[in-house]
Order: structure tokens, then sequence, then C-alpha cells
């Protein structure tokens, strides 16, 4: 027999469409039971007569304060002494586990639902080993999995780092493979997408402005919300890496392209029960050619000389000079400089064109001999005084003819 809140649990998760494996593992009932109850054929648990605990009068305030801060039995009692429970932590301790059960059945409890053609896909990074090179070191290896969530069209991409520009040159042969890129994508908490849970990376951020899609991650403790993209790196390492031997990040690459066109999207979903690629023709993503390539600007850290110049690549290139001494960002890009600041841009120039050349604009010079010009006009140095104001004694004439005689 099962209690009424188990039998209401089943109800809901039928009707939400889960399959009786689906319900049985949520609900942790055998399937045998899950078609009694859903069938009427199984009786419900008799309501015994309650019995009463020294901690019923402290049950709601307990669950509110566990359920808001995940406290512990210790620091629990310490709060309901004072309001009058005298039963001892063992018993606040049996209450607190079925809070934690109950917490736990919530959490694995997810309502599947399919997006509509071209509205997300889900994007995640996944560890893949390290492997030795010829001289012995030690290179790690990382997936780059994104899935189109209604179609569960598939791509990956191997690379040696997570950085910025590979995570963003993922992402553009991701959208070169599907010919366009879906309304939004979903990350989980990764640096290279979202800072902390309330600052997102400007540079990323930057990117996806440019294609126009939406970043999101997903809910904190809730990594069940990206499982499109969770299963699909499961499939990646189980179905792909295992058994394998790779000469190389090219070769693994090359095989993984045809492992995608050969067996990932042309099997028969265990979802969808269609093949990702049948499904991937009704997507409606945004095309490719619709917008110019993303230019990524990869900086590196420099320090303004007083001579109002930062220093890159041999070469020197002119800043305005009220950010002398100060740190920027310098970057090359399709033979430009771009000089920054935080988020703003304090100079552009043209790239040298060899090393030792000194760019600088007409601008920043004239500005420069404006300040140094002023610093020339020295002042007066008020180290002493000469006092002149005072009229100079004269000596009379009789005075000196005395002397005389």
């Amino acid at each position: 027999m099962i209690k009424v809140d188990q039998f209401m649990d089943i109800q809901e998760l039928k009707q939400q469409g889960h399959s009786l494996r689906a319900i049985a593992m949520l609900t942790g009932h055998s399937r045998n039971t899950i078609r009694k109850v859903l069938r009427g054929e199984h009786a419900l648990k008799a309501d015994n007569s309650p019995r009463h605990s020294q901690l019923d009068p402290f049950k709601e305030y307990l669950r509110t304060r566990y359920e808001a801060h995940r406290l512990s039995a210790i620091r629990l009692l310490e709060e309901i002494r004072p309001m009058g429970y005298a039963g001892s932590i063992a018993t606040l301790r049996r209450y607190l586990r079925t809070l934690k059960r109950e917490a736990m059945r919530l959490g694995k409890l997810t309502v599947r639902f399919e997006t509509p053609p071209g509205q997300q896909a889900q994007a995640d990074w996944a560890y893949c080993g390290k492997f030795a090179t010829s001289d012995g070191k030690l290179i790690p290896v990382y997936a780059f999995v994104i899935v189109l969530s209604f179609s569960r069209m598939l791509f990956v991409r191997f690379t040696t780092s997570m950085r910025m520009r590979e995570l963003i040159e993922c992402h553009q042969e991701a959208f070169g493979y599907f010919g366009g890129w879906t309304r939004s994508i979903l990350y989980d908490n990764m640096k290279q997408v979202k800072l902390s849970p309330f600052r997102w990376n400007e540079q990323f951020l930057d990117f996806a402005n440019h294609y126009g899609f939406v970043p999101k991650t997903h809910r904190a403790y809730r990594p069940r919300t990206k499982g499109k993209v969770e299963r699909a790196v499961d499939y990646v390492k189980d179905n792909f890496l295992t058994g394998r031997i790779f000469e190389g990040l090219d070769d693994l690459n090359l095989q993984g392209r045809h492992w995608l066109d050969s067996t990932a999207n042309v099997r028969i979903h265990g979802t969808t029960q269609c093949r990702p690629v049948d499904l991937f023709q009704q997507e409606e993503l945004t095309p490719l050619a619709s917008i110019a390539p993303y230019r990524f600007l990869d900086p590196v850290a420099r320090s303004v000389s007083w001579e109002s110049m930062v220093h890159y690549q041999g070469s020197r290139y002119s800043v305005p000079p009220e950010y002398a001494g100060k740190t920027v960002q310098i970057a090359a890009s399709g033979g430009q400089i771009t000089v920054c600041l935080g988020d703003c841009v304090i100079a552009e120039h043209r790239q040298a064109a060899t090393a030792g050349q000194s760019i600088v604009e007409k601008e920043h010079l004239a500005e420069l001999w404006k300040i140094t010009e002023r610093q020339v006009q020295v002042p007066e140095d008020k180290r002493w005084q000469i006092r002149f104001e005072q009229a100079v004694q004269q000596m009379p004439l009789s005075r000196f003819e005395e002397v005389l005689v």
C-alpha cells in the first residue's frame, strides 16, 4: 500500500507525460506498482492515529529554516531550545532526514518539455583526459558539445584548451556545421560565459550580441535543466571515444566529424524516435550568411610608458597621454591594433608592417607636447629670499672726513 501523497505524485507525473519507467525512477516504486496505481487497483495505506512528538510545535519553523538555508541539526537545535523544545537531538535528526529525502525527491522531478524548432541549443565542455606527447608532456583534451534541442542534431569539437578564443571558435564551427544558430543557447555556469551569478562575461556577451542569440545558464544546483547536452556528452564518450585510437588532435576531430555524419546524427534518437538529420529539416535557424563573422580580439596586458606609448610585438603605439602609467589591454586582428582600458577603446592604429616601428597618432603627440611645455615652466626657487624693498642706508661724507683726521 502507498500513501496519499505518493499516489498524488504518481498521478501528477503521468499527467505530465512521463513513461512508467521514468515515474518508477523518480518515485522509487516498481513499475508494477505504478501500473496498479494508474489503473486504480492499488489500495492506499490507511492513516494511523497520529503520534504526538515534542517536535510537533516546531516542525513548521524547522521546515522553513531548512528549506531556506539547509541548516544542520546542531544549529537548529540551538534555535528551538530557547523556544521551548525539550526533546533530544536524535528526534530532530530523524525529522531532518525526512526533509532531506523530500528535497532530494523534488530535486529529481524535472518536467520534460520539447522546445520548438530553432528556439534553443544546449552547450557544454567535457574533460576527456590527459595524453602524453612524444616528449612525455601531458596535454589535456576537452570536447565542446552542442546539441539542437528540437532535432537533437549534434556537433562536437575537440580542443586542448577551454579559453575564450577556443570557446568562440567552437561556436563558429558549430554554426558553420548547422548552417546557423538558435535564438538562445543554454550553458552551465562556466566562467567563460558567466563570471558570477549576477555578472556576465562581457567578452562572451559581445560575441552573443553580435550573432543575436540569447545566452542562458541553468538554475543553480539544477544541472538537469540542460540534460539534453549532458546525455549527449555521455553518448560522445561511450559511442565515439571509448575503444578508439587517434593520431593527434587533427585526427581526433576528423574522425569526430565522420562519426557525426555517419552515426550520431543519422541514428534513431531514443527520445524523439526520429533521426536528428530528418528533424533538422524543420529547424528554424538564423542563417549563417545573415551576419559577418565575429572578429575575436585576444588581448594582452601592457603598461603605458611615460612617453604615452605601449609596446606590442616589437613596435610602439601611441595612446592619449592621460593613460600614461596605467595598464591597458592591446590586441591585433586583421591588420588593426586596438588598445582598451576596461570596456573602453582608447586608441586604434594600423598594425606595424615590421618590428621596430613607432605608430603615433597626431592628436596624441600634440597633447603630449602641451603637457610637456607646461612642465618646462619651472616655478621660482623659494628656498631662500632676497628683500629689495628696503632702502640702502647711505653714510654721510662727514663721517669719512672724521676718520681721515
